[in-house]
């Protein structure tokens, strides 16, 4: 009863603004339309980091195999990185400090100059792993000359790296991972006040350490911090367990007016918001950090994975980490959402109704259906791949199944395997549409197996119906987000 209340309102209100005037009610065009990228970025290119600046470009800096130098490319476009040359700014010294393992670099714009920050060990000991920073007042970082300012100093000389910078309300910090050598673990979290952009101030606080079962597989790790912000909130991402299959992101939550610097203004998840996905063959996603989409309209999680589980050996001396990218979706309660490492190849969108803008295209149980607060992000994914009847259509592929498609049997929607007959292909394939209740920016899906049939939602569950009402027209209409 509730639901056909909902329709009648919905009919109701558009029937008065076509009386109105001569249009009909619909929901507005989603602020963060789809963004799609072809995964990997990057080959062989490990604890990547992107700075979009404002002279147009994106800066794209990661750690390479060799662990020998600090490269970098840019691009107008994120997906633009993939093909953009490379150019070595920094080289490891031949001997003493900064002379092995140069890890995770990361670039940052200042105060009107670059600044790069990266860990590094010693010839004469390449496990002193330490903090360091380079600088370069040029216009294009990639030309200009970079100055070593020297290691960043923190009260304890211990095993420490990741370091990353942010600021809120005015106030830069610094966060890192370092060894407590109090503390029967690896590395911590950290977090102090800058003076500089290569020094910090006051007396560091330890925000977060490994303790939780996710946290100590392997090694006893929180290493690799990233900030982003949101609706009043301070989210910090940390990759935690050792670099292989077991890598996984956590996250720790401060509201922004909170005293950042005070342990106790932090919150662990308590479990990981990022991990393998077999389903995908997605391994070890971790060490990330945040960019925005072109438009400014969409953030962006960039990670690096493996796309095979196994590694013979020391996972440090294994070269396969890739760059990757996809979309954050924001939770009703404002938590971001990373859903899963997404297959190769292109990466997925959800599907948004049209006039109940809450509520996106969703599996459950293999029932395809609208729904609102679809926190396993994964179930409303799908990937627009070319159709598998051909002749111009797509078929829409379920992000969290590979192989499994929006596919009409006796006219209901259903998530299904494709089980290679034809029959099959032209069931799951559709004609994109430009909306039928919205031409500028909605999209519409003709089944290929039912002409004049769409994609349509009736009492929240899908089906291939005639759209052949202003209410039918606006049930099988959506956006991509």
């Amino acid at each position: 009863m509730r639901r056909l209340l909902g329709r009648l309102l919905t009919a109701v209100l558009a029937t008065l603004a076509l009386l109105a005037f001569g249009t009909p009610a619909h929901a507005l065009a989603p602020a963060s339309p789809a963004v799609t990228f072809t995964n990997p970025l990057a080959e062989q290119r490990a604890d990547p980091h992107i700075h979009k600046h404002t002279d147009g470009y994106y800066y794209f800096t990661a750690t390479v195999p060799a662990y020998d130098r600090i490269v970098l490319r840019r691009a107008t476009t994120l997906q633009g990185l993939n093909t953009a040359p490379e150019t070595t700014i920094w080289t490891k010294h031949a001997s003493g400090v900064m002379g092995a393992h140069i890890w995770a670099p990361e670039i940052h714009f200042i105060d009107g100059k670059w600044y790069v920050y990266f860990a590094a060990g010693s010839t004469s000991d390449v496990w002193a792993i330490r903090m360091y920073v380079l600088e370069s007042d040029a216009a294009n970082p990639l030309t200009g000359a970079w100055t070593e300012k020297g290691q960043i100093a923190t009260p304890v000389s211990s095993f420490s790296l990741d370091a990353t910078t942010f600021t809120v309300n005015g106030v830069r910090y610094l966060a890192w991972a370092q060894r407590n050598p109090s503390e029967d673990n690896n590395t911590s979290l950290f977090l102090a006040r800058m003076a500089n952009p290569w020094t910090i101030q006051g007396t560091p606080v330890e925000i977060s350490q490994p303790t939780l079962p996710w946290e100590t597989i392997g090694y006893k790790v929180n290493e690799g911090p990233a900030v982003i912000q949101h609706g009043g909130k301070v989210f910090m991402t940390y990759s935690a367990s050792a670099t292989d299959a077991n890598y996984c992101l956590g996250m720790l939550t401060a509201s922004a007016s909170a005293d950042l610097l005070d342990a106790a203004s932090w919150s662990k998840g308590s479990s990981p918001v990022f991990r393998s996905s077999a389903a995908t063959s997605q391994y070890g996603p971790g060490h990330n950090s945040f960019t925005v989409s072109e438009d400014g309209k969409s953030d962006i999680l960039v990670y690096h994975d493996r796309n095979y589980k196994d590694i013979s050996g020391d996972p440090l001396n294994d070269p396969n980490r890739r760059t990757r990218l996809q979309k954050i979706y924001w939770n009703a309660d404002g938590t971001p959402n990373f859903g899963i490492p997404v297959a190769d190849g292109v990466t997925p969108v959800r599907f948004s109704s049209y006039n109940f803008p809450d509520r996106y295209i969703r599996h459950w149980e293999f029932r395809a259906k609208i729904e609102p607060n679809v926190t396993n992000l994964a179930d409303s994914q799908f990937r627009v791949v070319s159709g598998l009847a051909g002749t111009g259509t797509v078929s829409l592929e379920s992000a969290n199944y590979p192989g499994y498609y929006l596919h009409q049997k006796n006219n209901e929607v259903w998530v299904e395997k494709d089980d290679g007959t034809a029959a099959f292909r032209n069931d799951a394939s559709f004609y994109r549409r430009a909306g039928l209740a919205d031409t500028a920016s909605g999209v519409s899906f003709e089944s290929y197996s039912g002409a004049g049939r769409y994609l349509r939602h009736y009492d929240y569950l899908l089906y291939t119906q005639p759209a052949d009402t202003t209410l039918a027209r606006a049930d099988a209409t959506f956006y991509a987000e």
